[in-house]
């Protein structure tokens, strides 16, 4: 879908065509949505505390670096969290724990960049109730349970819901899949605790809902690592000079590329789809002295590289009142 998410950002003649398609598939979440509610669909409490960190927009918003800054600041109250997710781009289907070790392809890129980062059991599953469930029977010290995406996956009873918006790329053409990115109509917000805007530079983006308020997010991230030699970590003042190529599999790659414009780099981009499999044939830069990427596609590159190869880990930076909201959240009952 590559190709379509161009179309996403504006009204063209391919969005326009899908339109009709976005009608029936905004009815369906509505029904679905209203079952839930209804208690005829039934959502399914967990013993720990649940909260969901997603978004409305297909792509990425900066859920990731959320939920590790997330993780961190639980562990620094005292709480001892897990993480679920559904494992977007593996194959696996049924529960199973995720480590550092992990195979990407199997348990998903965001995972095993997730065990590397927040230090907490991760689980991964298309069910999240039942990787959640084999989570907390593998680990019972654990007392929160963080939820990689899941917005939408209503049958997960939730103790807090933070939303995320990508502030440059906002709601794009407005619309509904497959005609537009959203995945919910956008006054879905408004029921959210909170809604987290990442890189807005305090400006709305446009069609945001009347009234709403939001929390500042940014990411932040200025030292390199080796992927052949993870010991070696450089500032971007190492590269200067140097024949720079910069690639990104990720759902917003021009957020990668404008965070390595501000560190003062010059490098010829190169985009992939969001979860990429990469094959040693995609890394083929003869003429680059060094080769930049995002962390997430670190994890999947690093069994076929060279001392060329360096990743950038970024960190969420967010409004302190967000993480009273979701600490508030969480304990209550």
């Amino acid at each position: 879908m590559h190709w379509l998410e161009r179309h996403w950002q504006r009204r063209t003649a391919v969005s326009r065509m899908l339109f009709p398609l976005s009608w029936i598939f905004g009815a369906l979440a509505a029904i679905r949505r209203k079952l839930y509610r209804a208690g005829i669909l039934r959502a399914i409490s967990l013993p720990a505390p649940v909260a969901v960190v997603g978004n409305i927009t297909a792509g990425g918003a900066g859920k990731t670096p959320l939920i590790v800054h997330f993780a961190e600041t639980l562990r620094r109250q005292g709480w001892r969290p897990g993480i679920v997710s559904r494992g977007y781009g593996g194959t696996a289907k049924g529960p199973r724990p995720v480590t550092a070790d992990s195979d990407p392809g199997e348990a998903g890129d965001e995972p095993v960049l997730l065990a590397r980062r927040a230090a907490c059991p991760i689980w991964v599953g298309r069910d999240r109730v039942a990787a959640a469930r084999a989570l907390l029977a593998a680990h019972p010290e654990c007392d929160a349970i963080l939820s990689d995406d899941g917005l939408q996956h209503y049958r997960l009873a939730r103790n807090a819901e933070i939303a995320v918006v990508d502030g440059r790329r906002g709601f794009g053409n407005g619309w509904l899949l497959p005609a537009g990115p959203l995945r919910e109509p956008i006054g879905r917000l408004r029921q959210a605790d909170a809604v987290a805007v990442q890189d807005s530079d305090g400006i709305p983006p446009a069609g945001w809902p009347a009234g709403l308020g939001s929390y500042a997010m940014r990411l932040e991230g200025t030292e390199f690592v080796n992927l052949a030699d993870p010991l070696m970590r450089v500032g971007p003042g190492h590269f200067s000079g140097q024949r720079l190529w910069a690639l990104a599999g990720i759902g917003a790659p021009e957020r990668f590329f404008r965070h390595l414009e501000r560190l003062g780099l010059d490098f010829s981009p190169c985009s992939f789809p969001d979860h990429y499999r990469y094959r040693a044939d995609d890394l083929r830069f003869p003429d680059a002295s060094a080769v930049l990427m995002t962390e997430k596609d670190g994890v999947k590159c690093r069994g076929f590289v060279d001392e060329r190869f360096w990743f950038l880990p970024v960190s969420a930076v967010v409004d302190p009142r967000l993480d009273e909201i979701l600490l508030a959240c969480l304990k209550r009952k």
